[in-house]
């Protein structure tokens, strides 16, 4: 294995700069259960796009050691199976709030569509969400039609179920971000004692991978005390999965699900401040801030900064690249 780490730097760093070895990359297909240990999303459903059906909801409850390790493998494979989008530092119109434009062909659209509803199959609304998308799917614009409800709640909800954090004591699975950041809040104010994560103002807290930033749109919260004002109350939230902190570059990447509805890297740039730990800063689109309100910390032993070099994902990238066999 040691002659395939080697191209592992470049293929990470290619994601944003230079030559465009991912970028020219086909989508991976995932690897066989075995190598993670999880239930492929499309899996927990049955039947063409129009006519599919929940067939498994449950998760199961691992052991706390590796949770941090399987979010970041889990959250690269599923953006390598999209297809490796990324959004360059910089692109202040890239909107992670709009849903009007689609990184994802016809084609593709029809390959994901049982994985995106795996990832609801495993909400609490997630039978009732994929009968209605049935009913779009049988529409005009068949299996091009976008989701009728955003997904990206859903998605992160399925990385945590694949994660082993399998009872609502651990992650309230849900299709809204307000309702896991809430229980985060309540855990950092003494409340949820087995919440998987802990709310922090960004700063507050060492950002590690496997972490979780959030930001919103309607209402803009500046911070956790605005939340907490309005605990339980709808809001326009968007969390992302942490997957490396670059402190000396001040950059930290995260992958998202349903941004231009596909599963999206970002770079978000970061600062640190006298006082305070590394943290992203304030995304401004089209002239409007959008805040980066939350940090939620995962109770979980520590990987490396750099967790996604080591990922199945990352190395078998790296080998093919090599054209070596791992």
């Amino acid at each position: 294995m040691k002659a395939c780490l080697l191209p592992l730097v470049a293929a990470l760093l290619v994601t944003f700069l230079g030559s465009s070895l991912i970028a020219r990359q086909a989508p991976f297909q995932r690897p066989n259960s075995e190598t993670l240990g999880l239930v492929s999303p499309s899996v927990r459903v049955r039947g063409m796009p129009g006519q599919m059906t929940v067939q498994r909801t449950g998760c199961e409850s691992l052991a706390a050691g590796e949770t941090r390790r399987r979010i970041v493998d889990i959250a690269v494979q599923e953006w390598a199976f999209f297809g490796f989008s990324k959004v360059e530092p910089g692109d202040e119109d890239f909107d992670i709030f709009d849903e009007r434009y689609s990184l994802l062909s016809s084609e593709d659209s029809a390959r994901v569509a049982s994985s995106i509803a795996g990832y609801w199959a495993v909400t609490p609304q997630g039978v009732g969400i994929i009968a209605g998308q049935n009913r779009v799917w049988n529409g005009p614009e068949g299996i091009g039609a976008r989701w009728v409800t955003p997904w990206s709640a859903a998605f992160v909800s399925w990385i945590m179920c694949e994660s082993g954090l399998g009872s609502s004591e651990q992650f309230q699975r849900a299709i809204a971000h307000h309702v896991y950041i809430d229980q985060a809040i309540r855990a950092r104010d003494g409340g949820a004692p087995q919440a998987a994560f802990v709310a922090y103002d960004p700063g507050s807290a060492e950002i590690e991978p496997g972490d979780l930033v959030c930001t919103s749109r309607r209402p803009a919260y500046r911070n956790l005390a605005e939340r907490r004002r309005q605990m339980g109350v709808g809001a326009r939230t968007h969390c992302d999965v942490v997957i490396k902190v670059d402190e000396p570059g001040q950059r930290i990447f995260a992958i998202g699900g349903n941004v231009r509805r596909s599963v999206v890297m970002r770079q978000l740039p970061a600062a640190r401040e006298p006082g305070r730990q590394l943290h992203p800063l304030n995304q401004t689109v089209r002239g409007e801030v959008r805040p980066m309100f939350a940090h939620l910390k995962l109770r979980a032993k520590s990987i490396e900064a750099d967790a996604i070099d080591n990922t199945p994902t990352i190395k078998a990238l790296a080998c093919r690249a090599a054209r070596q066999h791992c």
